[in-house]
């Protein structure tokens, strides 16, 4: 797996050889950035649920000058500090603009303020339906979010989601069960 774009397109990303750990694909995240176009570019961000790190990732690469990653698996953030190491190097920037936080999505509190620009969530699939009502509901509460935010939820192509407070501004990727999708949301 590797950076799709930007400064540090090309970077392998390191993820841990045996785990649950599920990576966005490289076309999944391609159609995602392709369809965000500038939106990224001097944007701040949090990548919830990150794992490998590669939406924030893909972000950094593509000009995000700040951002958060949230990973409750201390061994998975462990590999995410080694990706965003090389990835902040490629494109020029610097790691400080970048936090990982070891702890849980529904949770954890970033240092950098928000609201977000943008804010990547890819959940583990099983547990989506049922966590989906607390995180919508938590990154409103924490003031996460903004009126520009925008969120991009992965999801898998049969599953829908109406999250109270937010509107579904549109879907990227065909909805056919087992292929990853985005939908892309703002607040209400």
């Amino acid at each position: 797996m590797r950076i799709s774009g930007g400064a540090a397109k090309g970077i392998p990303l390191r993820i841990p050889k045996k785990g649950r750990l599920r990576p966005a694909s490289g076309p999944a995240r391609e159609r995602l950035f392709s369809s965000l176009g500038n939106l990224v570019i001097g944007a701040s961000f949090l990548d919830l649920f990150a794992g490998s790190g590669s939406y924030g990732l893909e972000a950094v690469s593509r000009g995000a000058t700040q951002g958060a990653f949230v990973e409750q698996d201390a061994r998975i953030a462990n590999f995410l500090g080694r990706n965003l190491a090389a990835v902040c190097k490629s494109a020029g920037r610097s790691e400080k603009s970048y936090e990982i936080i070891s702890g849980d999505a529904l949770r954890a509190a970033p240092r950098l303020e928000g609201p977000f620009d943008l804010v990547f969530v890819d959940p583990p699939y099983p547990i989506l339906e049922d966590i989906a009502p607390k995180l919508f509901a938590r990154l409103l509460e924490d003031e996460l979010t903004g009126e520009k935010t925008l969120l991009a939820l992965e999801l898998p192509g049969e599953m829908e989601l109406a999250p109270e407070g937010w509107i579904l501004e549109r879907r990227l990727g065909k909805a056919r069960r087992g292929s990853p999708t985005h939908s892309l949301f703002r607040k209400a």
